[in-house]
């Protein structure tokens, strides 16, 4: 007896449910009505706002000690040329060799970006900012650049040298082995032109 009562008003249950959804139609128009509109919309706090939640009473909190970011890896090295010498002997570039192509395209764009405004589009250090004045960068063709090592090479774009600022802020890491990739071959190409082959 109980289980026809119960039967018969899940029944009803169901018969209503059916009718509803066949007689109330959405009007896709218009947003649908939010249950626990906290969960979708919240309060964000500006990033530098005070706050109680922290005992310093910012927002903002430092990484936690021992972290690194990602793609940001540090690097064991100084500012200085015993330092860079010593990036020249123990930094090798991570590219592989079956991408060569595709990393010297990308090392090319990048330094189209970076690198052209003060070395030129050729290397020669005549970019547009040495023709404005400012001291030309040396000839990534003259007998120090092509000796370079390209661990050395490395920590100067990394960390600067002398006029020449640090990039490594606007450049990853990944990018700058390739930047290097494509001076190499702007190199080789020289070189080829020197010796007088095609």
């Amino acid at each position: 007896m109980v289980n026809k009562i119960v039967n018969t008003i899940l029944f009803v249950l169901f018969i209503l449910l059916i009718a509803t959804i066949f007689l109330v139609r959405r009007d896709y128009a218009t947003r649908n009505i939010e249950i626990l509109p906290g969960m979708v919309a919240h309060t964000s706090y500006p990033s530098l706002a005070a706050t109680n939640v922290f005992p310093d009473g910012k927002l903002l909190q430092p990484p936690v000690e021992g972290t690194i970011a990602r793609g940001f890896p540090p690097i064991s090295y100084s500012v200085s040329e015993t330092e860079a010498k010593r990036a020249g002997e123990e930094l090798k570039s991570p590219l592989v060799a079956a991408d060569s192509l595709n990393d010297i395209q990308r090392g090319g764009k990048v330094y189209s970006a970076v690198c052209l405004p003060c070395h030129g589009a050729g290397g020669a250090g005549d970019g547009i900012v040495a023709q404005r004045g400012f001291p030309p960068p040396p000839s990534l063709f003259a007998e120090n650049a092509m000796k370079m090592k390209d661990g050395q090479m490395f920590h100067v774009i990394t960390f600067g040298q002398k006029n020449m600022p640090s990039v490594a802020a606007q450049v990853t890491r990944t990018d700058r082995w390739r930047v290097i990739a494509y001076i190499r071959s702007l190199q080789k190409q020289q070189r080829s032109l020197a010796a007088g082959q095609p």
